[in-house]
């Protein structure tokens, strides 16, 4: 896809978006090279504890890991919004020590993320097979998934809290499609727990997750030529605990006009914008999540506080 296609693509995304009778933005448009950077500096906040979880689990459980995983036979982790790899490089390191064969094939929308990804992971590990993809989980799961060996899709830091239950069954029911009898579903989740320590995670005392948010607008005013006013929008999380999913809007403190791609978007005062939702699971909503989406339960390991899991889920 050519710059031109794909600003074409973004700018059709973001008008279909605002012009919805309730307004919304695709949070994957959230990843440029500001939006990248100021998701590493949340992924590192004391309230944003879900990286630390996987982590610790990615420690703890690195060997129970590849035994869930590994069959003696060589292997491709295929790694779906691999970002920087801080986590998934605790297991690529531990399979490299243990001689195992594979190859990581890492895949992300944001192609300076994975250029530096690469990068790092190539001086770290120089024995390390990689075959990175930019662009779209679909397309790249369409281009690489007909080798004969074994596949293991990883799916990690909660990802699949990204969409509404409805939508995450059609995700991973999609995606299974792409998958031979026996490949495996690698897939981080995290799970219900207090109410505070989940709103706080996306609500931070320093204000980089709002930031995170109005860095959408800015990207829209830089390649769209729109004119919104950041200071125009208040950041504005919530946690439902019975739906389990944590929303976040950008609320319009005026009635205000703003012009995107040469149309006009007109806001009423208080409206909002959708931005991204975060959905919690228990385990009986995950079994059915699986069962309804053509996998079957293997194995799933915790962090001692049992707040996140890892999932290990095989193709029906």
């Amino acid at each position: 896809m050519t710059q031109a296609e794909a600003t074409t693509i973004f700018e059709e995304d973001i008008l279909n978006g605002l012009k919805a009778r309730n307004k919304f933005l695709s949070s994957k448009y959230f990843y440029d090279a500001r939006g990248d950077e100021l998701f590493q500096q949340i992924m590192h906040l004391d309230e944003y504890y879900l990286t630390r979880k996987e982590l610790e689990i990615f420690n703890t459980h690195k060997d129970a890991i590849l035994h869930a995983i590994d069959d003696g036979e060589a292997f491709r982790i295929i790694e779906l919004g691999a970002g920087d790899g801080l986590k998934t490089t605790v297991l690529l390191k531990y399979f490299l020590e243990k001689g195992v064969e594979f190859t990581y094939t890492p895949v992300d929308i944001s192609g300076n993320v994975l250029e530096i990804l690469e990068q790092n992971l190539q001086a770290e590990m120089p024995g390390l097979r990689i075959e990175s993809y930019v662009g779209d989980y679909f397309d790249a799961l369409a281009e690489i998934s007909e080798s004969p060996e074994k596949d293991i899709v990883f799916f990690l830091g909660s990802t699949i809290g990204n969409f509404s239950q409805g939508e995450a069954e059609g995700f991973l029911t999609k995606l299974q499609n792409f998958l031979k009898p026996g490949d495996l579903l690698f897939m981080g989740v995290d799970l219900k727990k207090d109410p505070a320590i989940i709103l706080n995670a996306y609500n931070d005392s320093q204000g980089v997750t709002r930031e995170f948010n109005i860095n959408l607008l800015d990207r829209i005013n830089a390649e769209l030529g729109a004119d919104f006013d950041r200071e125009e929008f208040q950041h504005y999380p919530y946690y439902n605990p019975h739906t389990g999913e944590c929303r976040s809007y950008l609320i319009s403190t005026s009635e205000q006009d703003v012009v995107v791609g040469g149309e006009n978007i007109h806001f009423r005062a208080w409206e909002a914008i959708f931005m991204e939702i975060s959905k919690k699971y228990d385990e009986v909503q995950l079994a059915e999540l699986a069962d309804k989406s053509g996998f079957s339960s293997i194995d799933a390991f915790h962090d001692t506080e049992r707040w996140f899991a890892d999932l290990l889920w095989v193709k029906k």
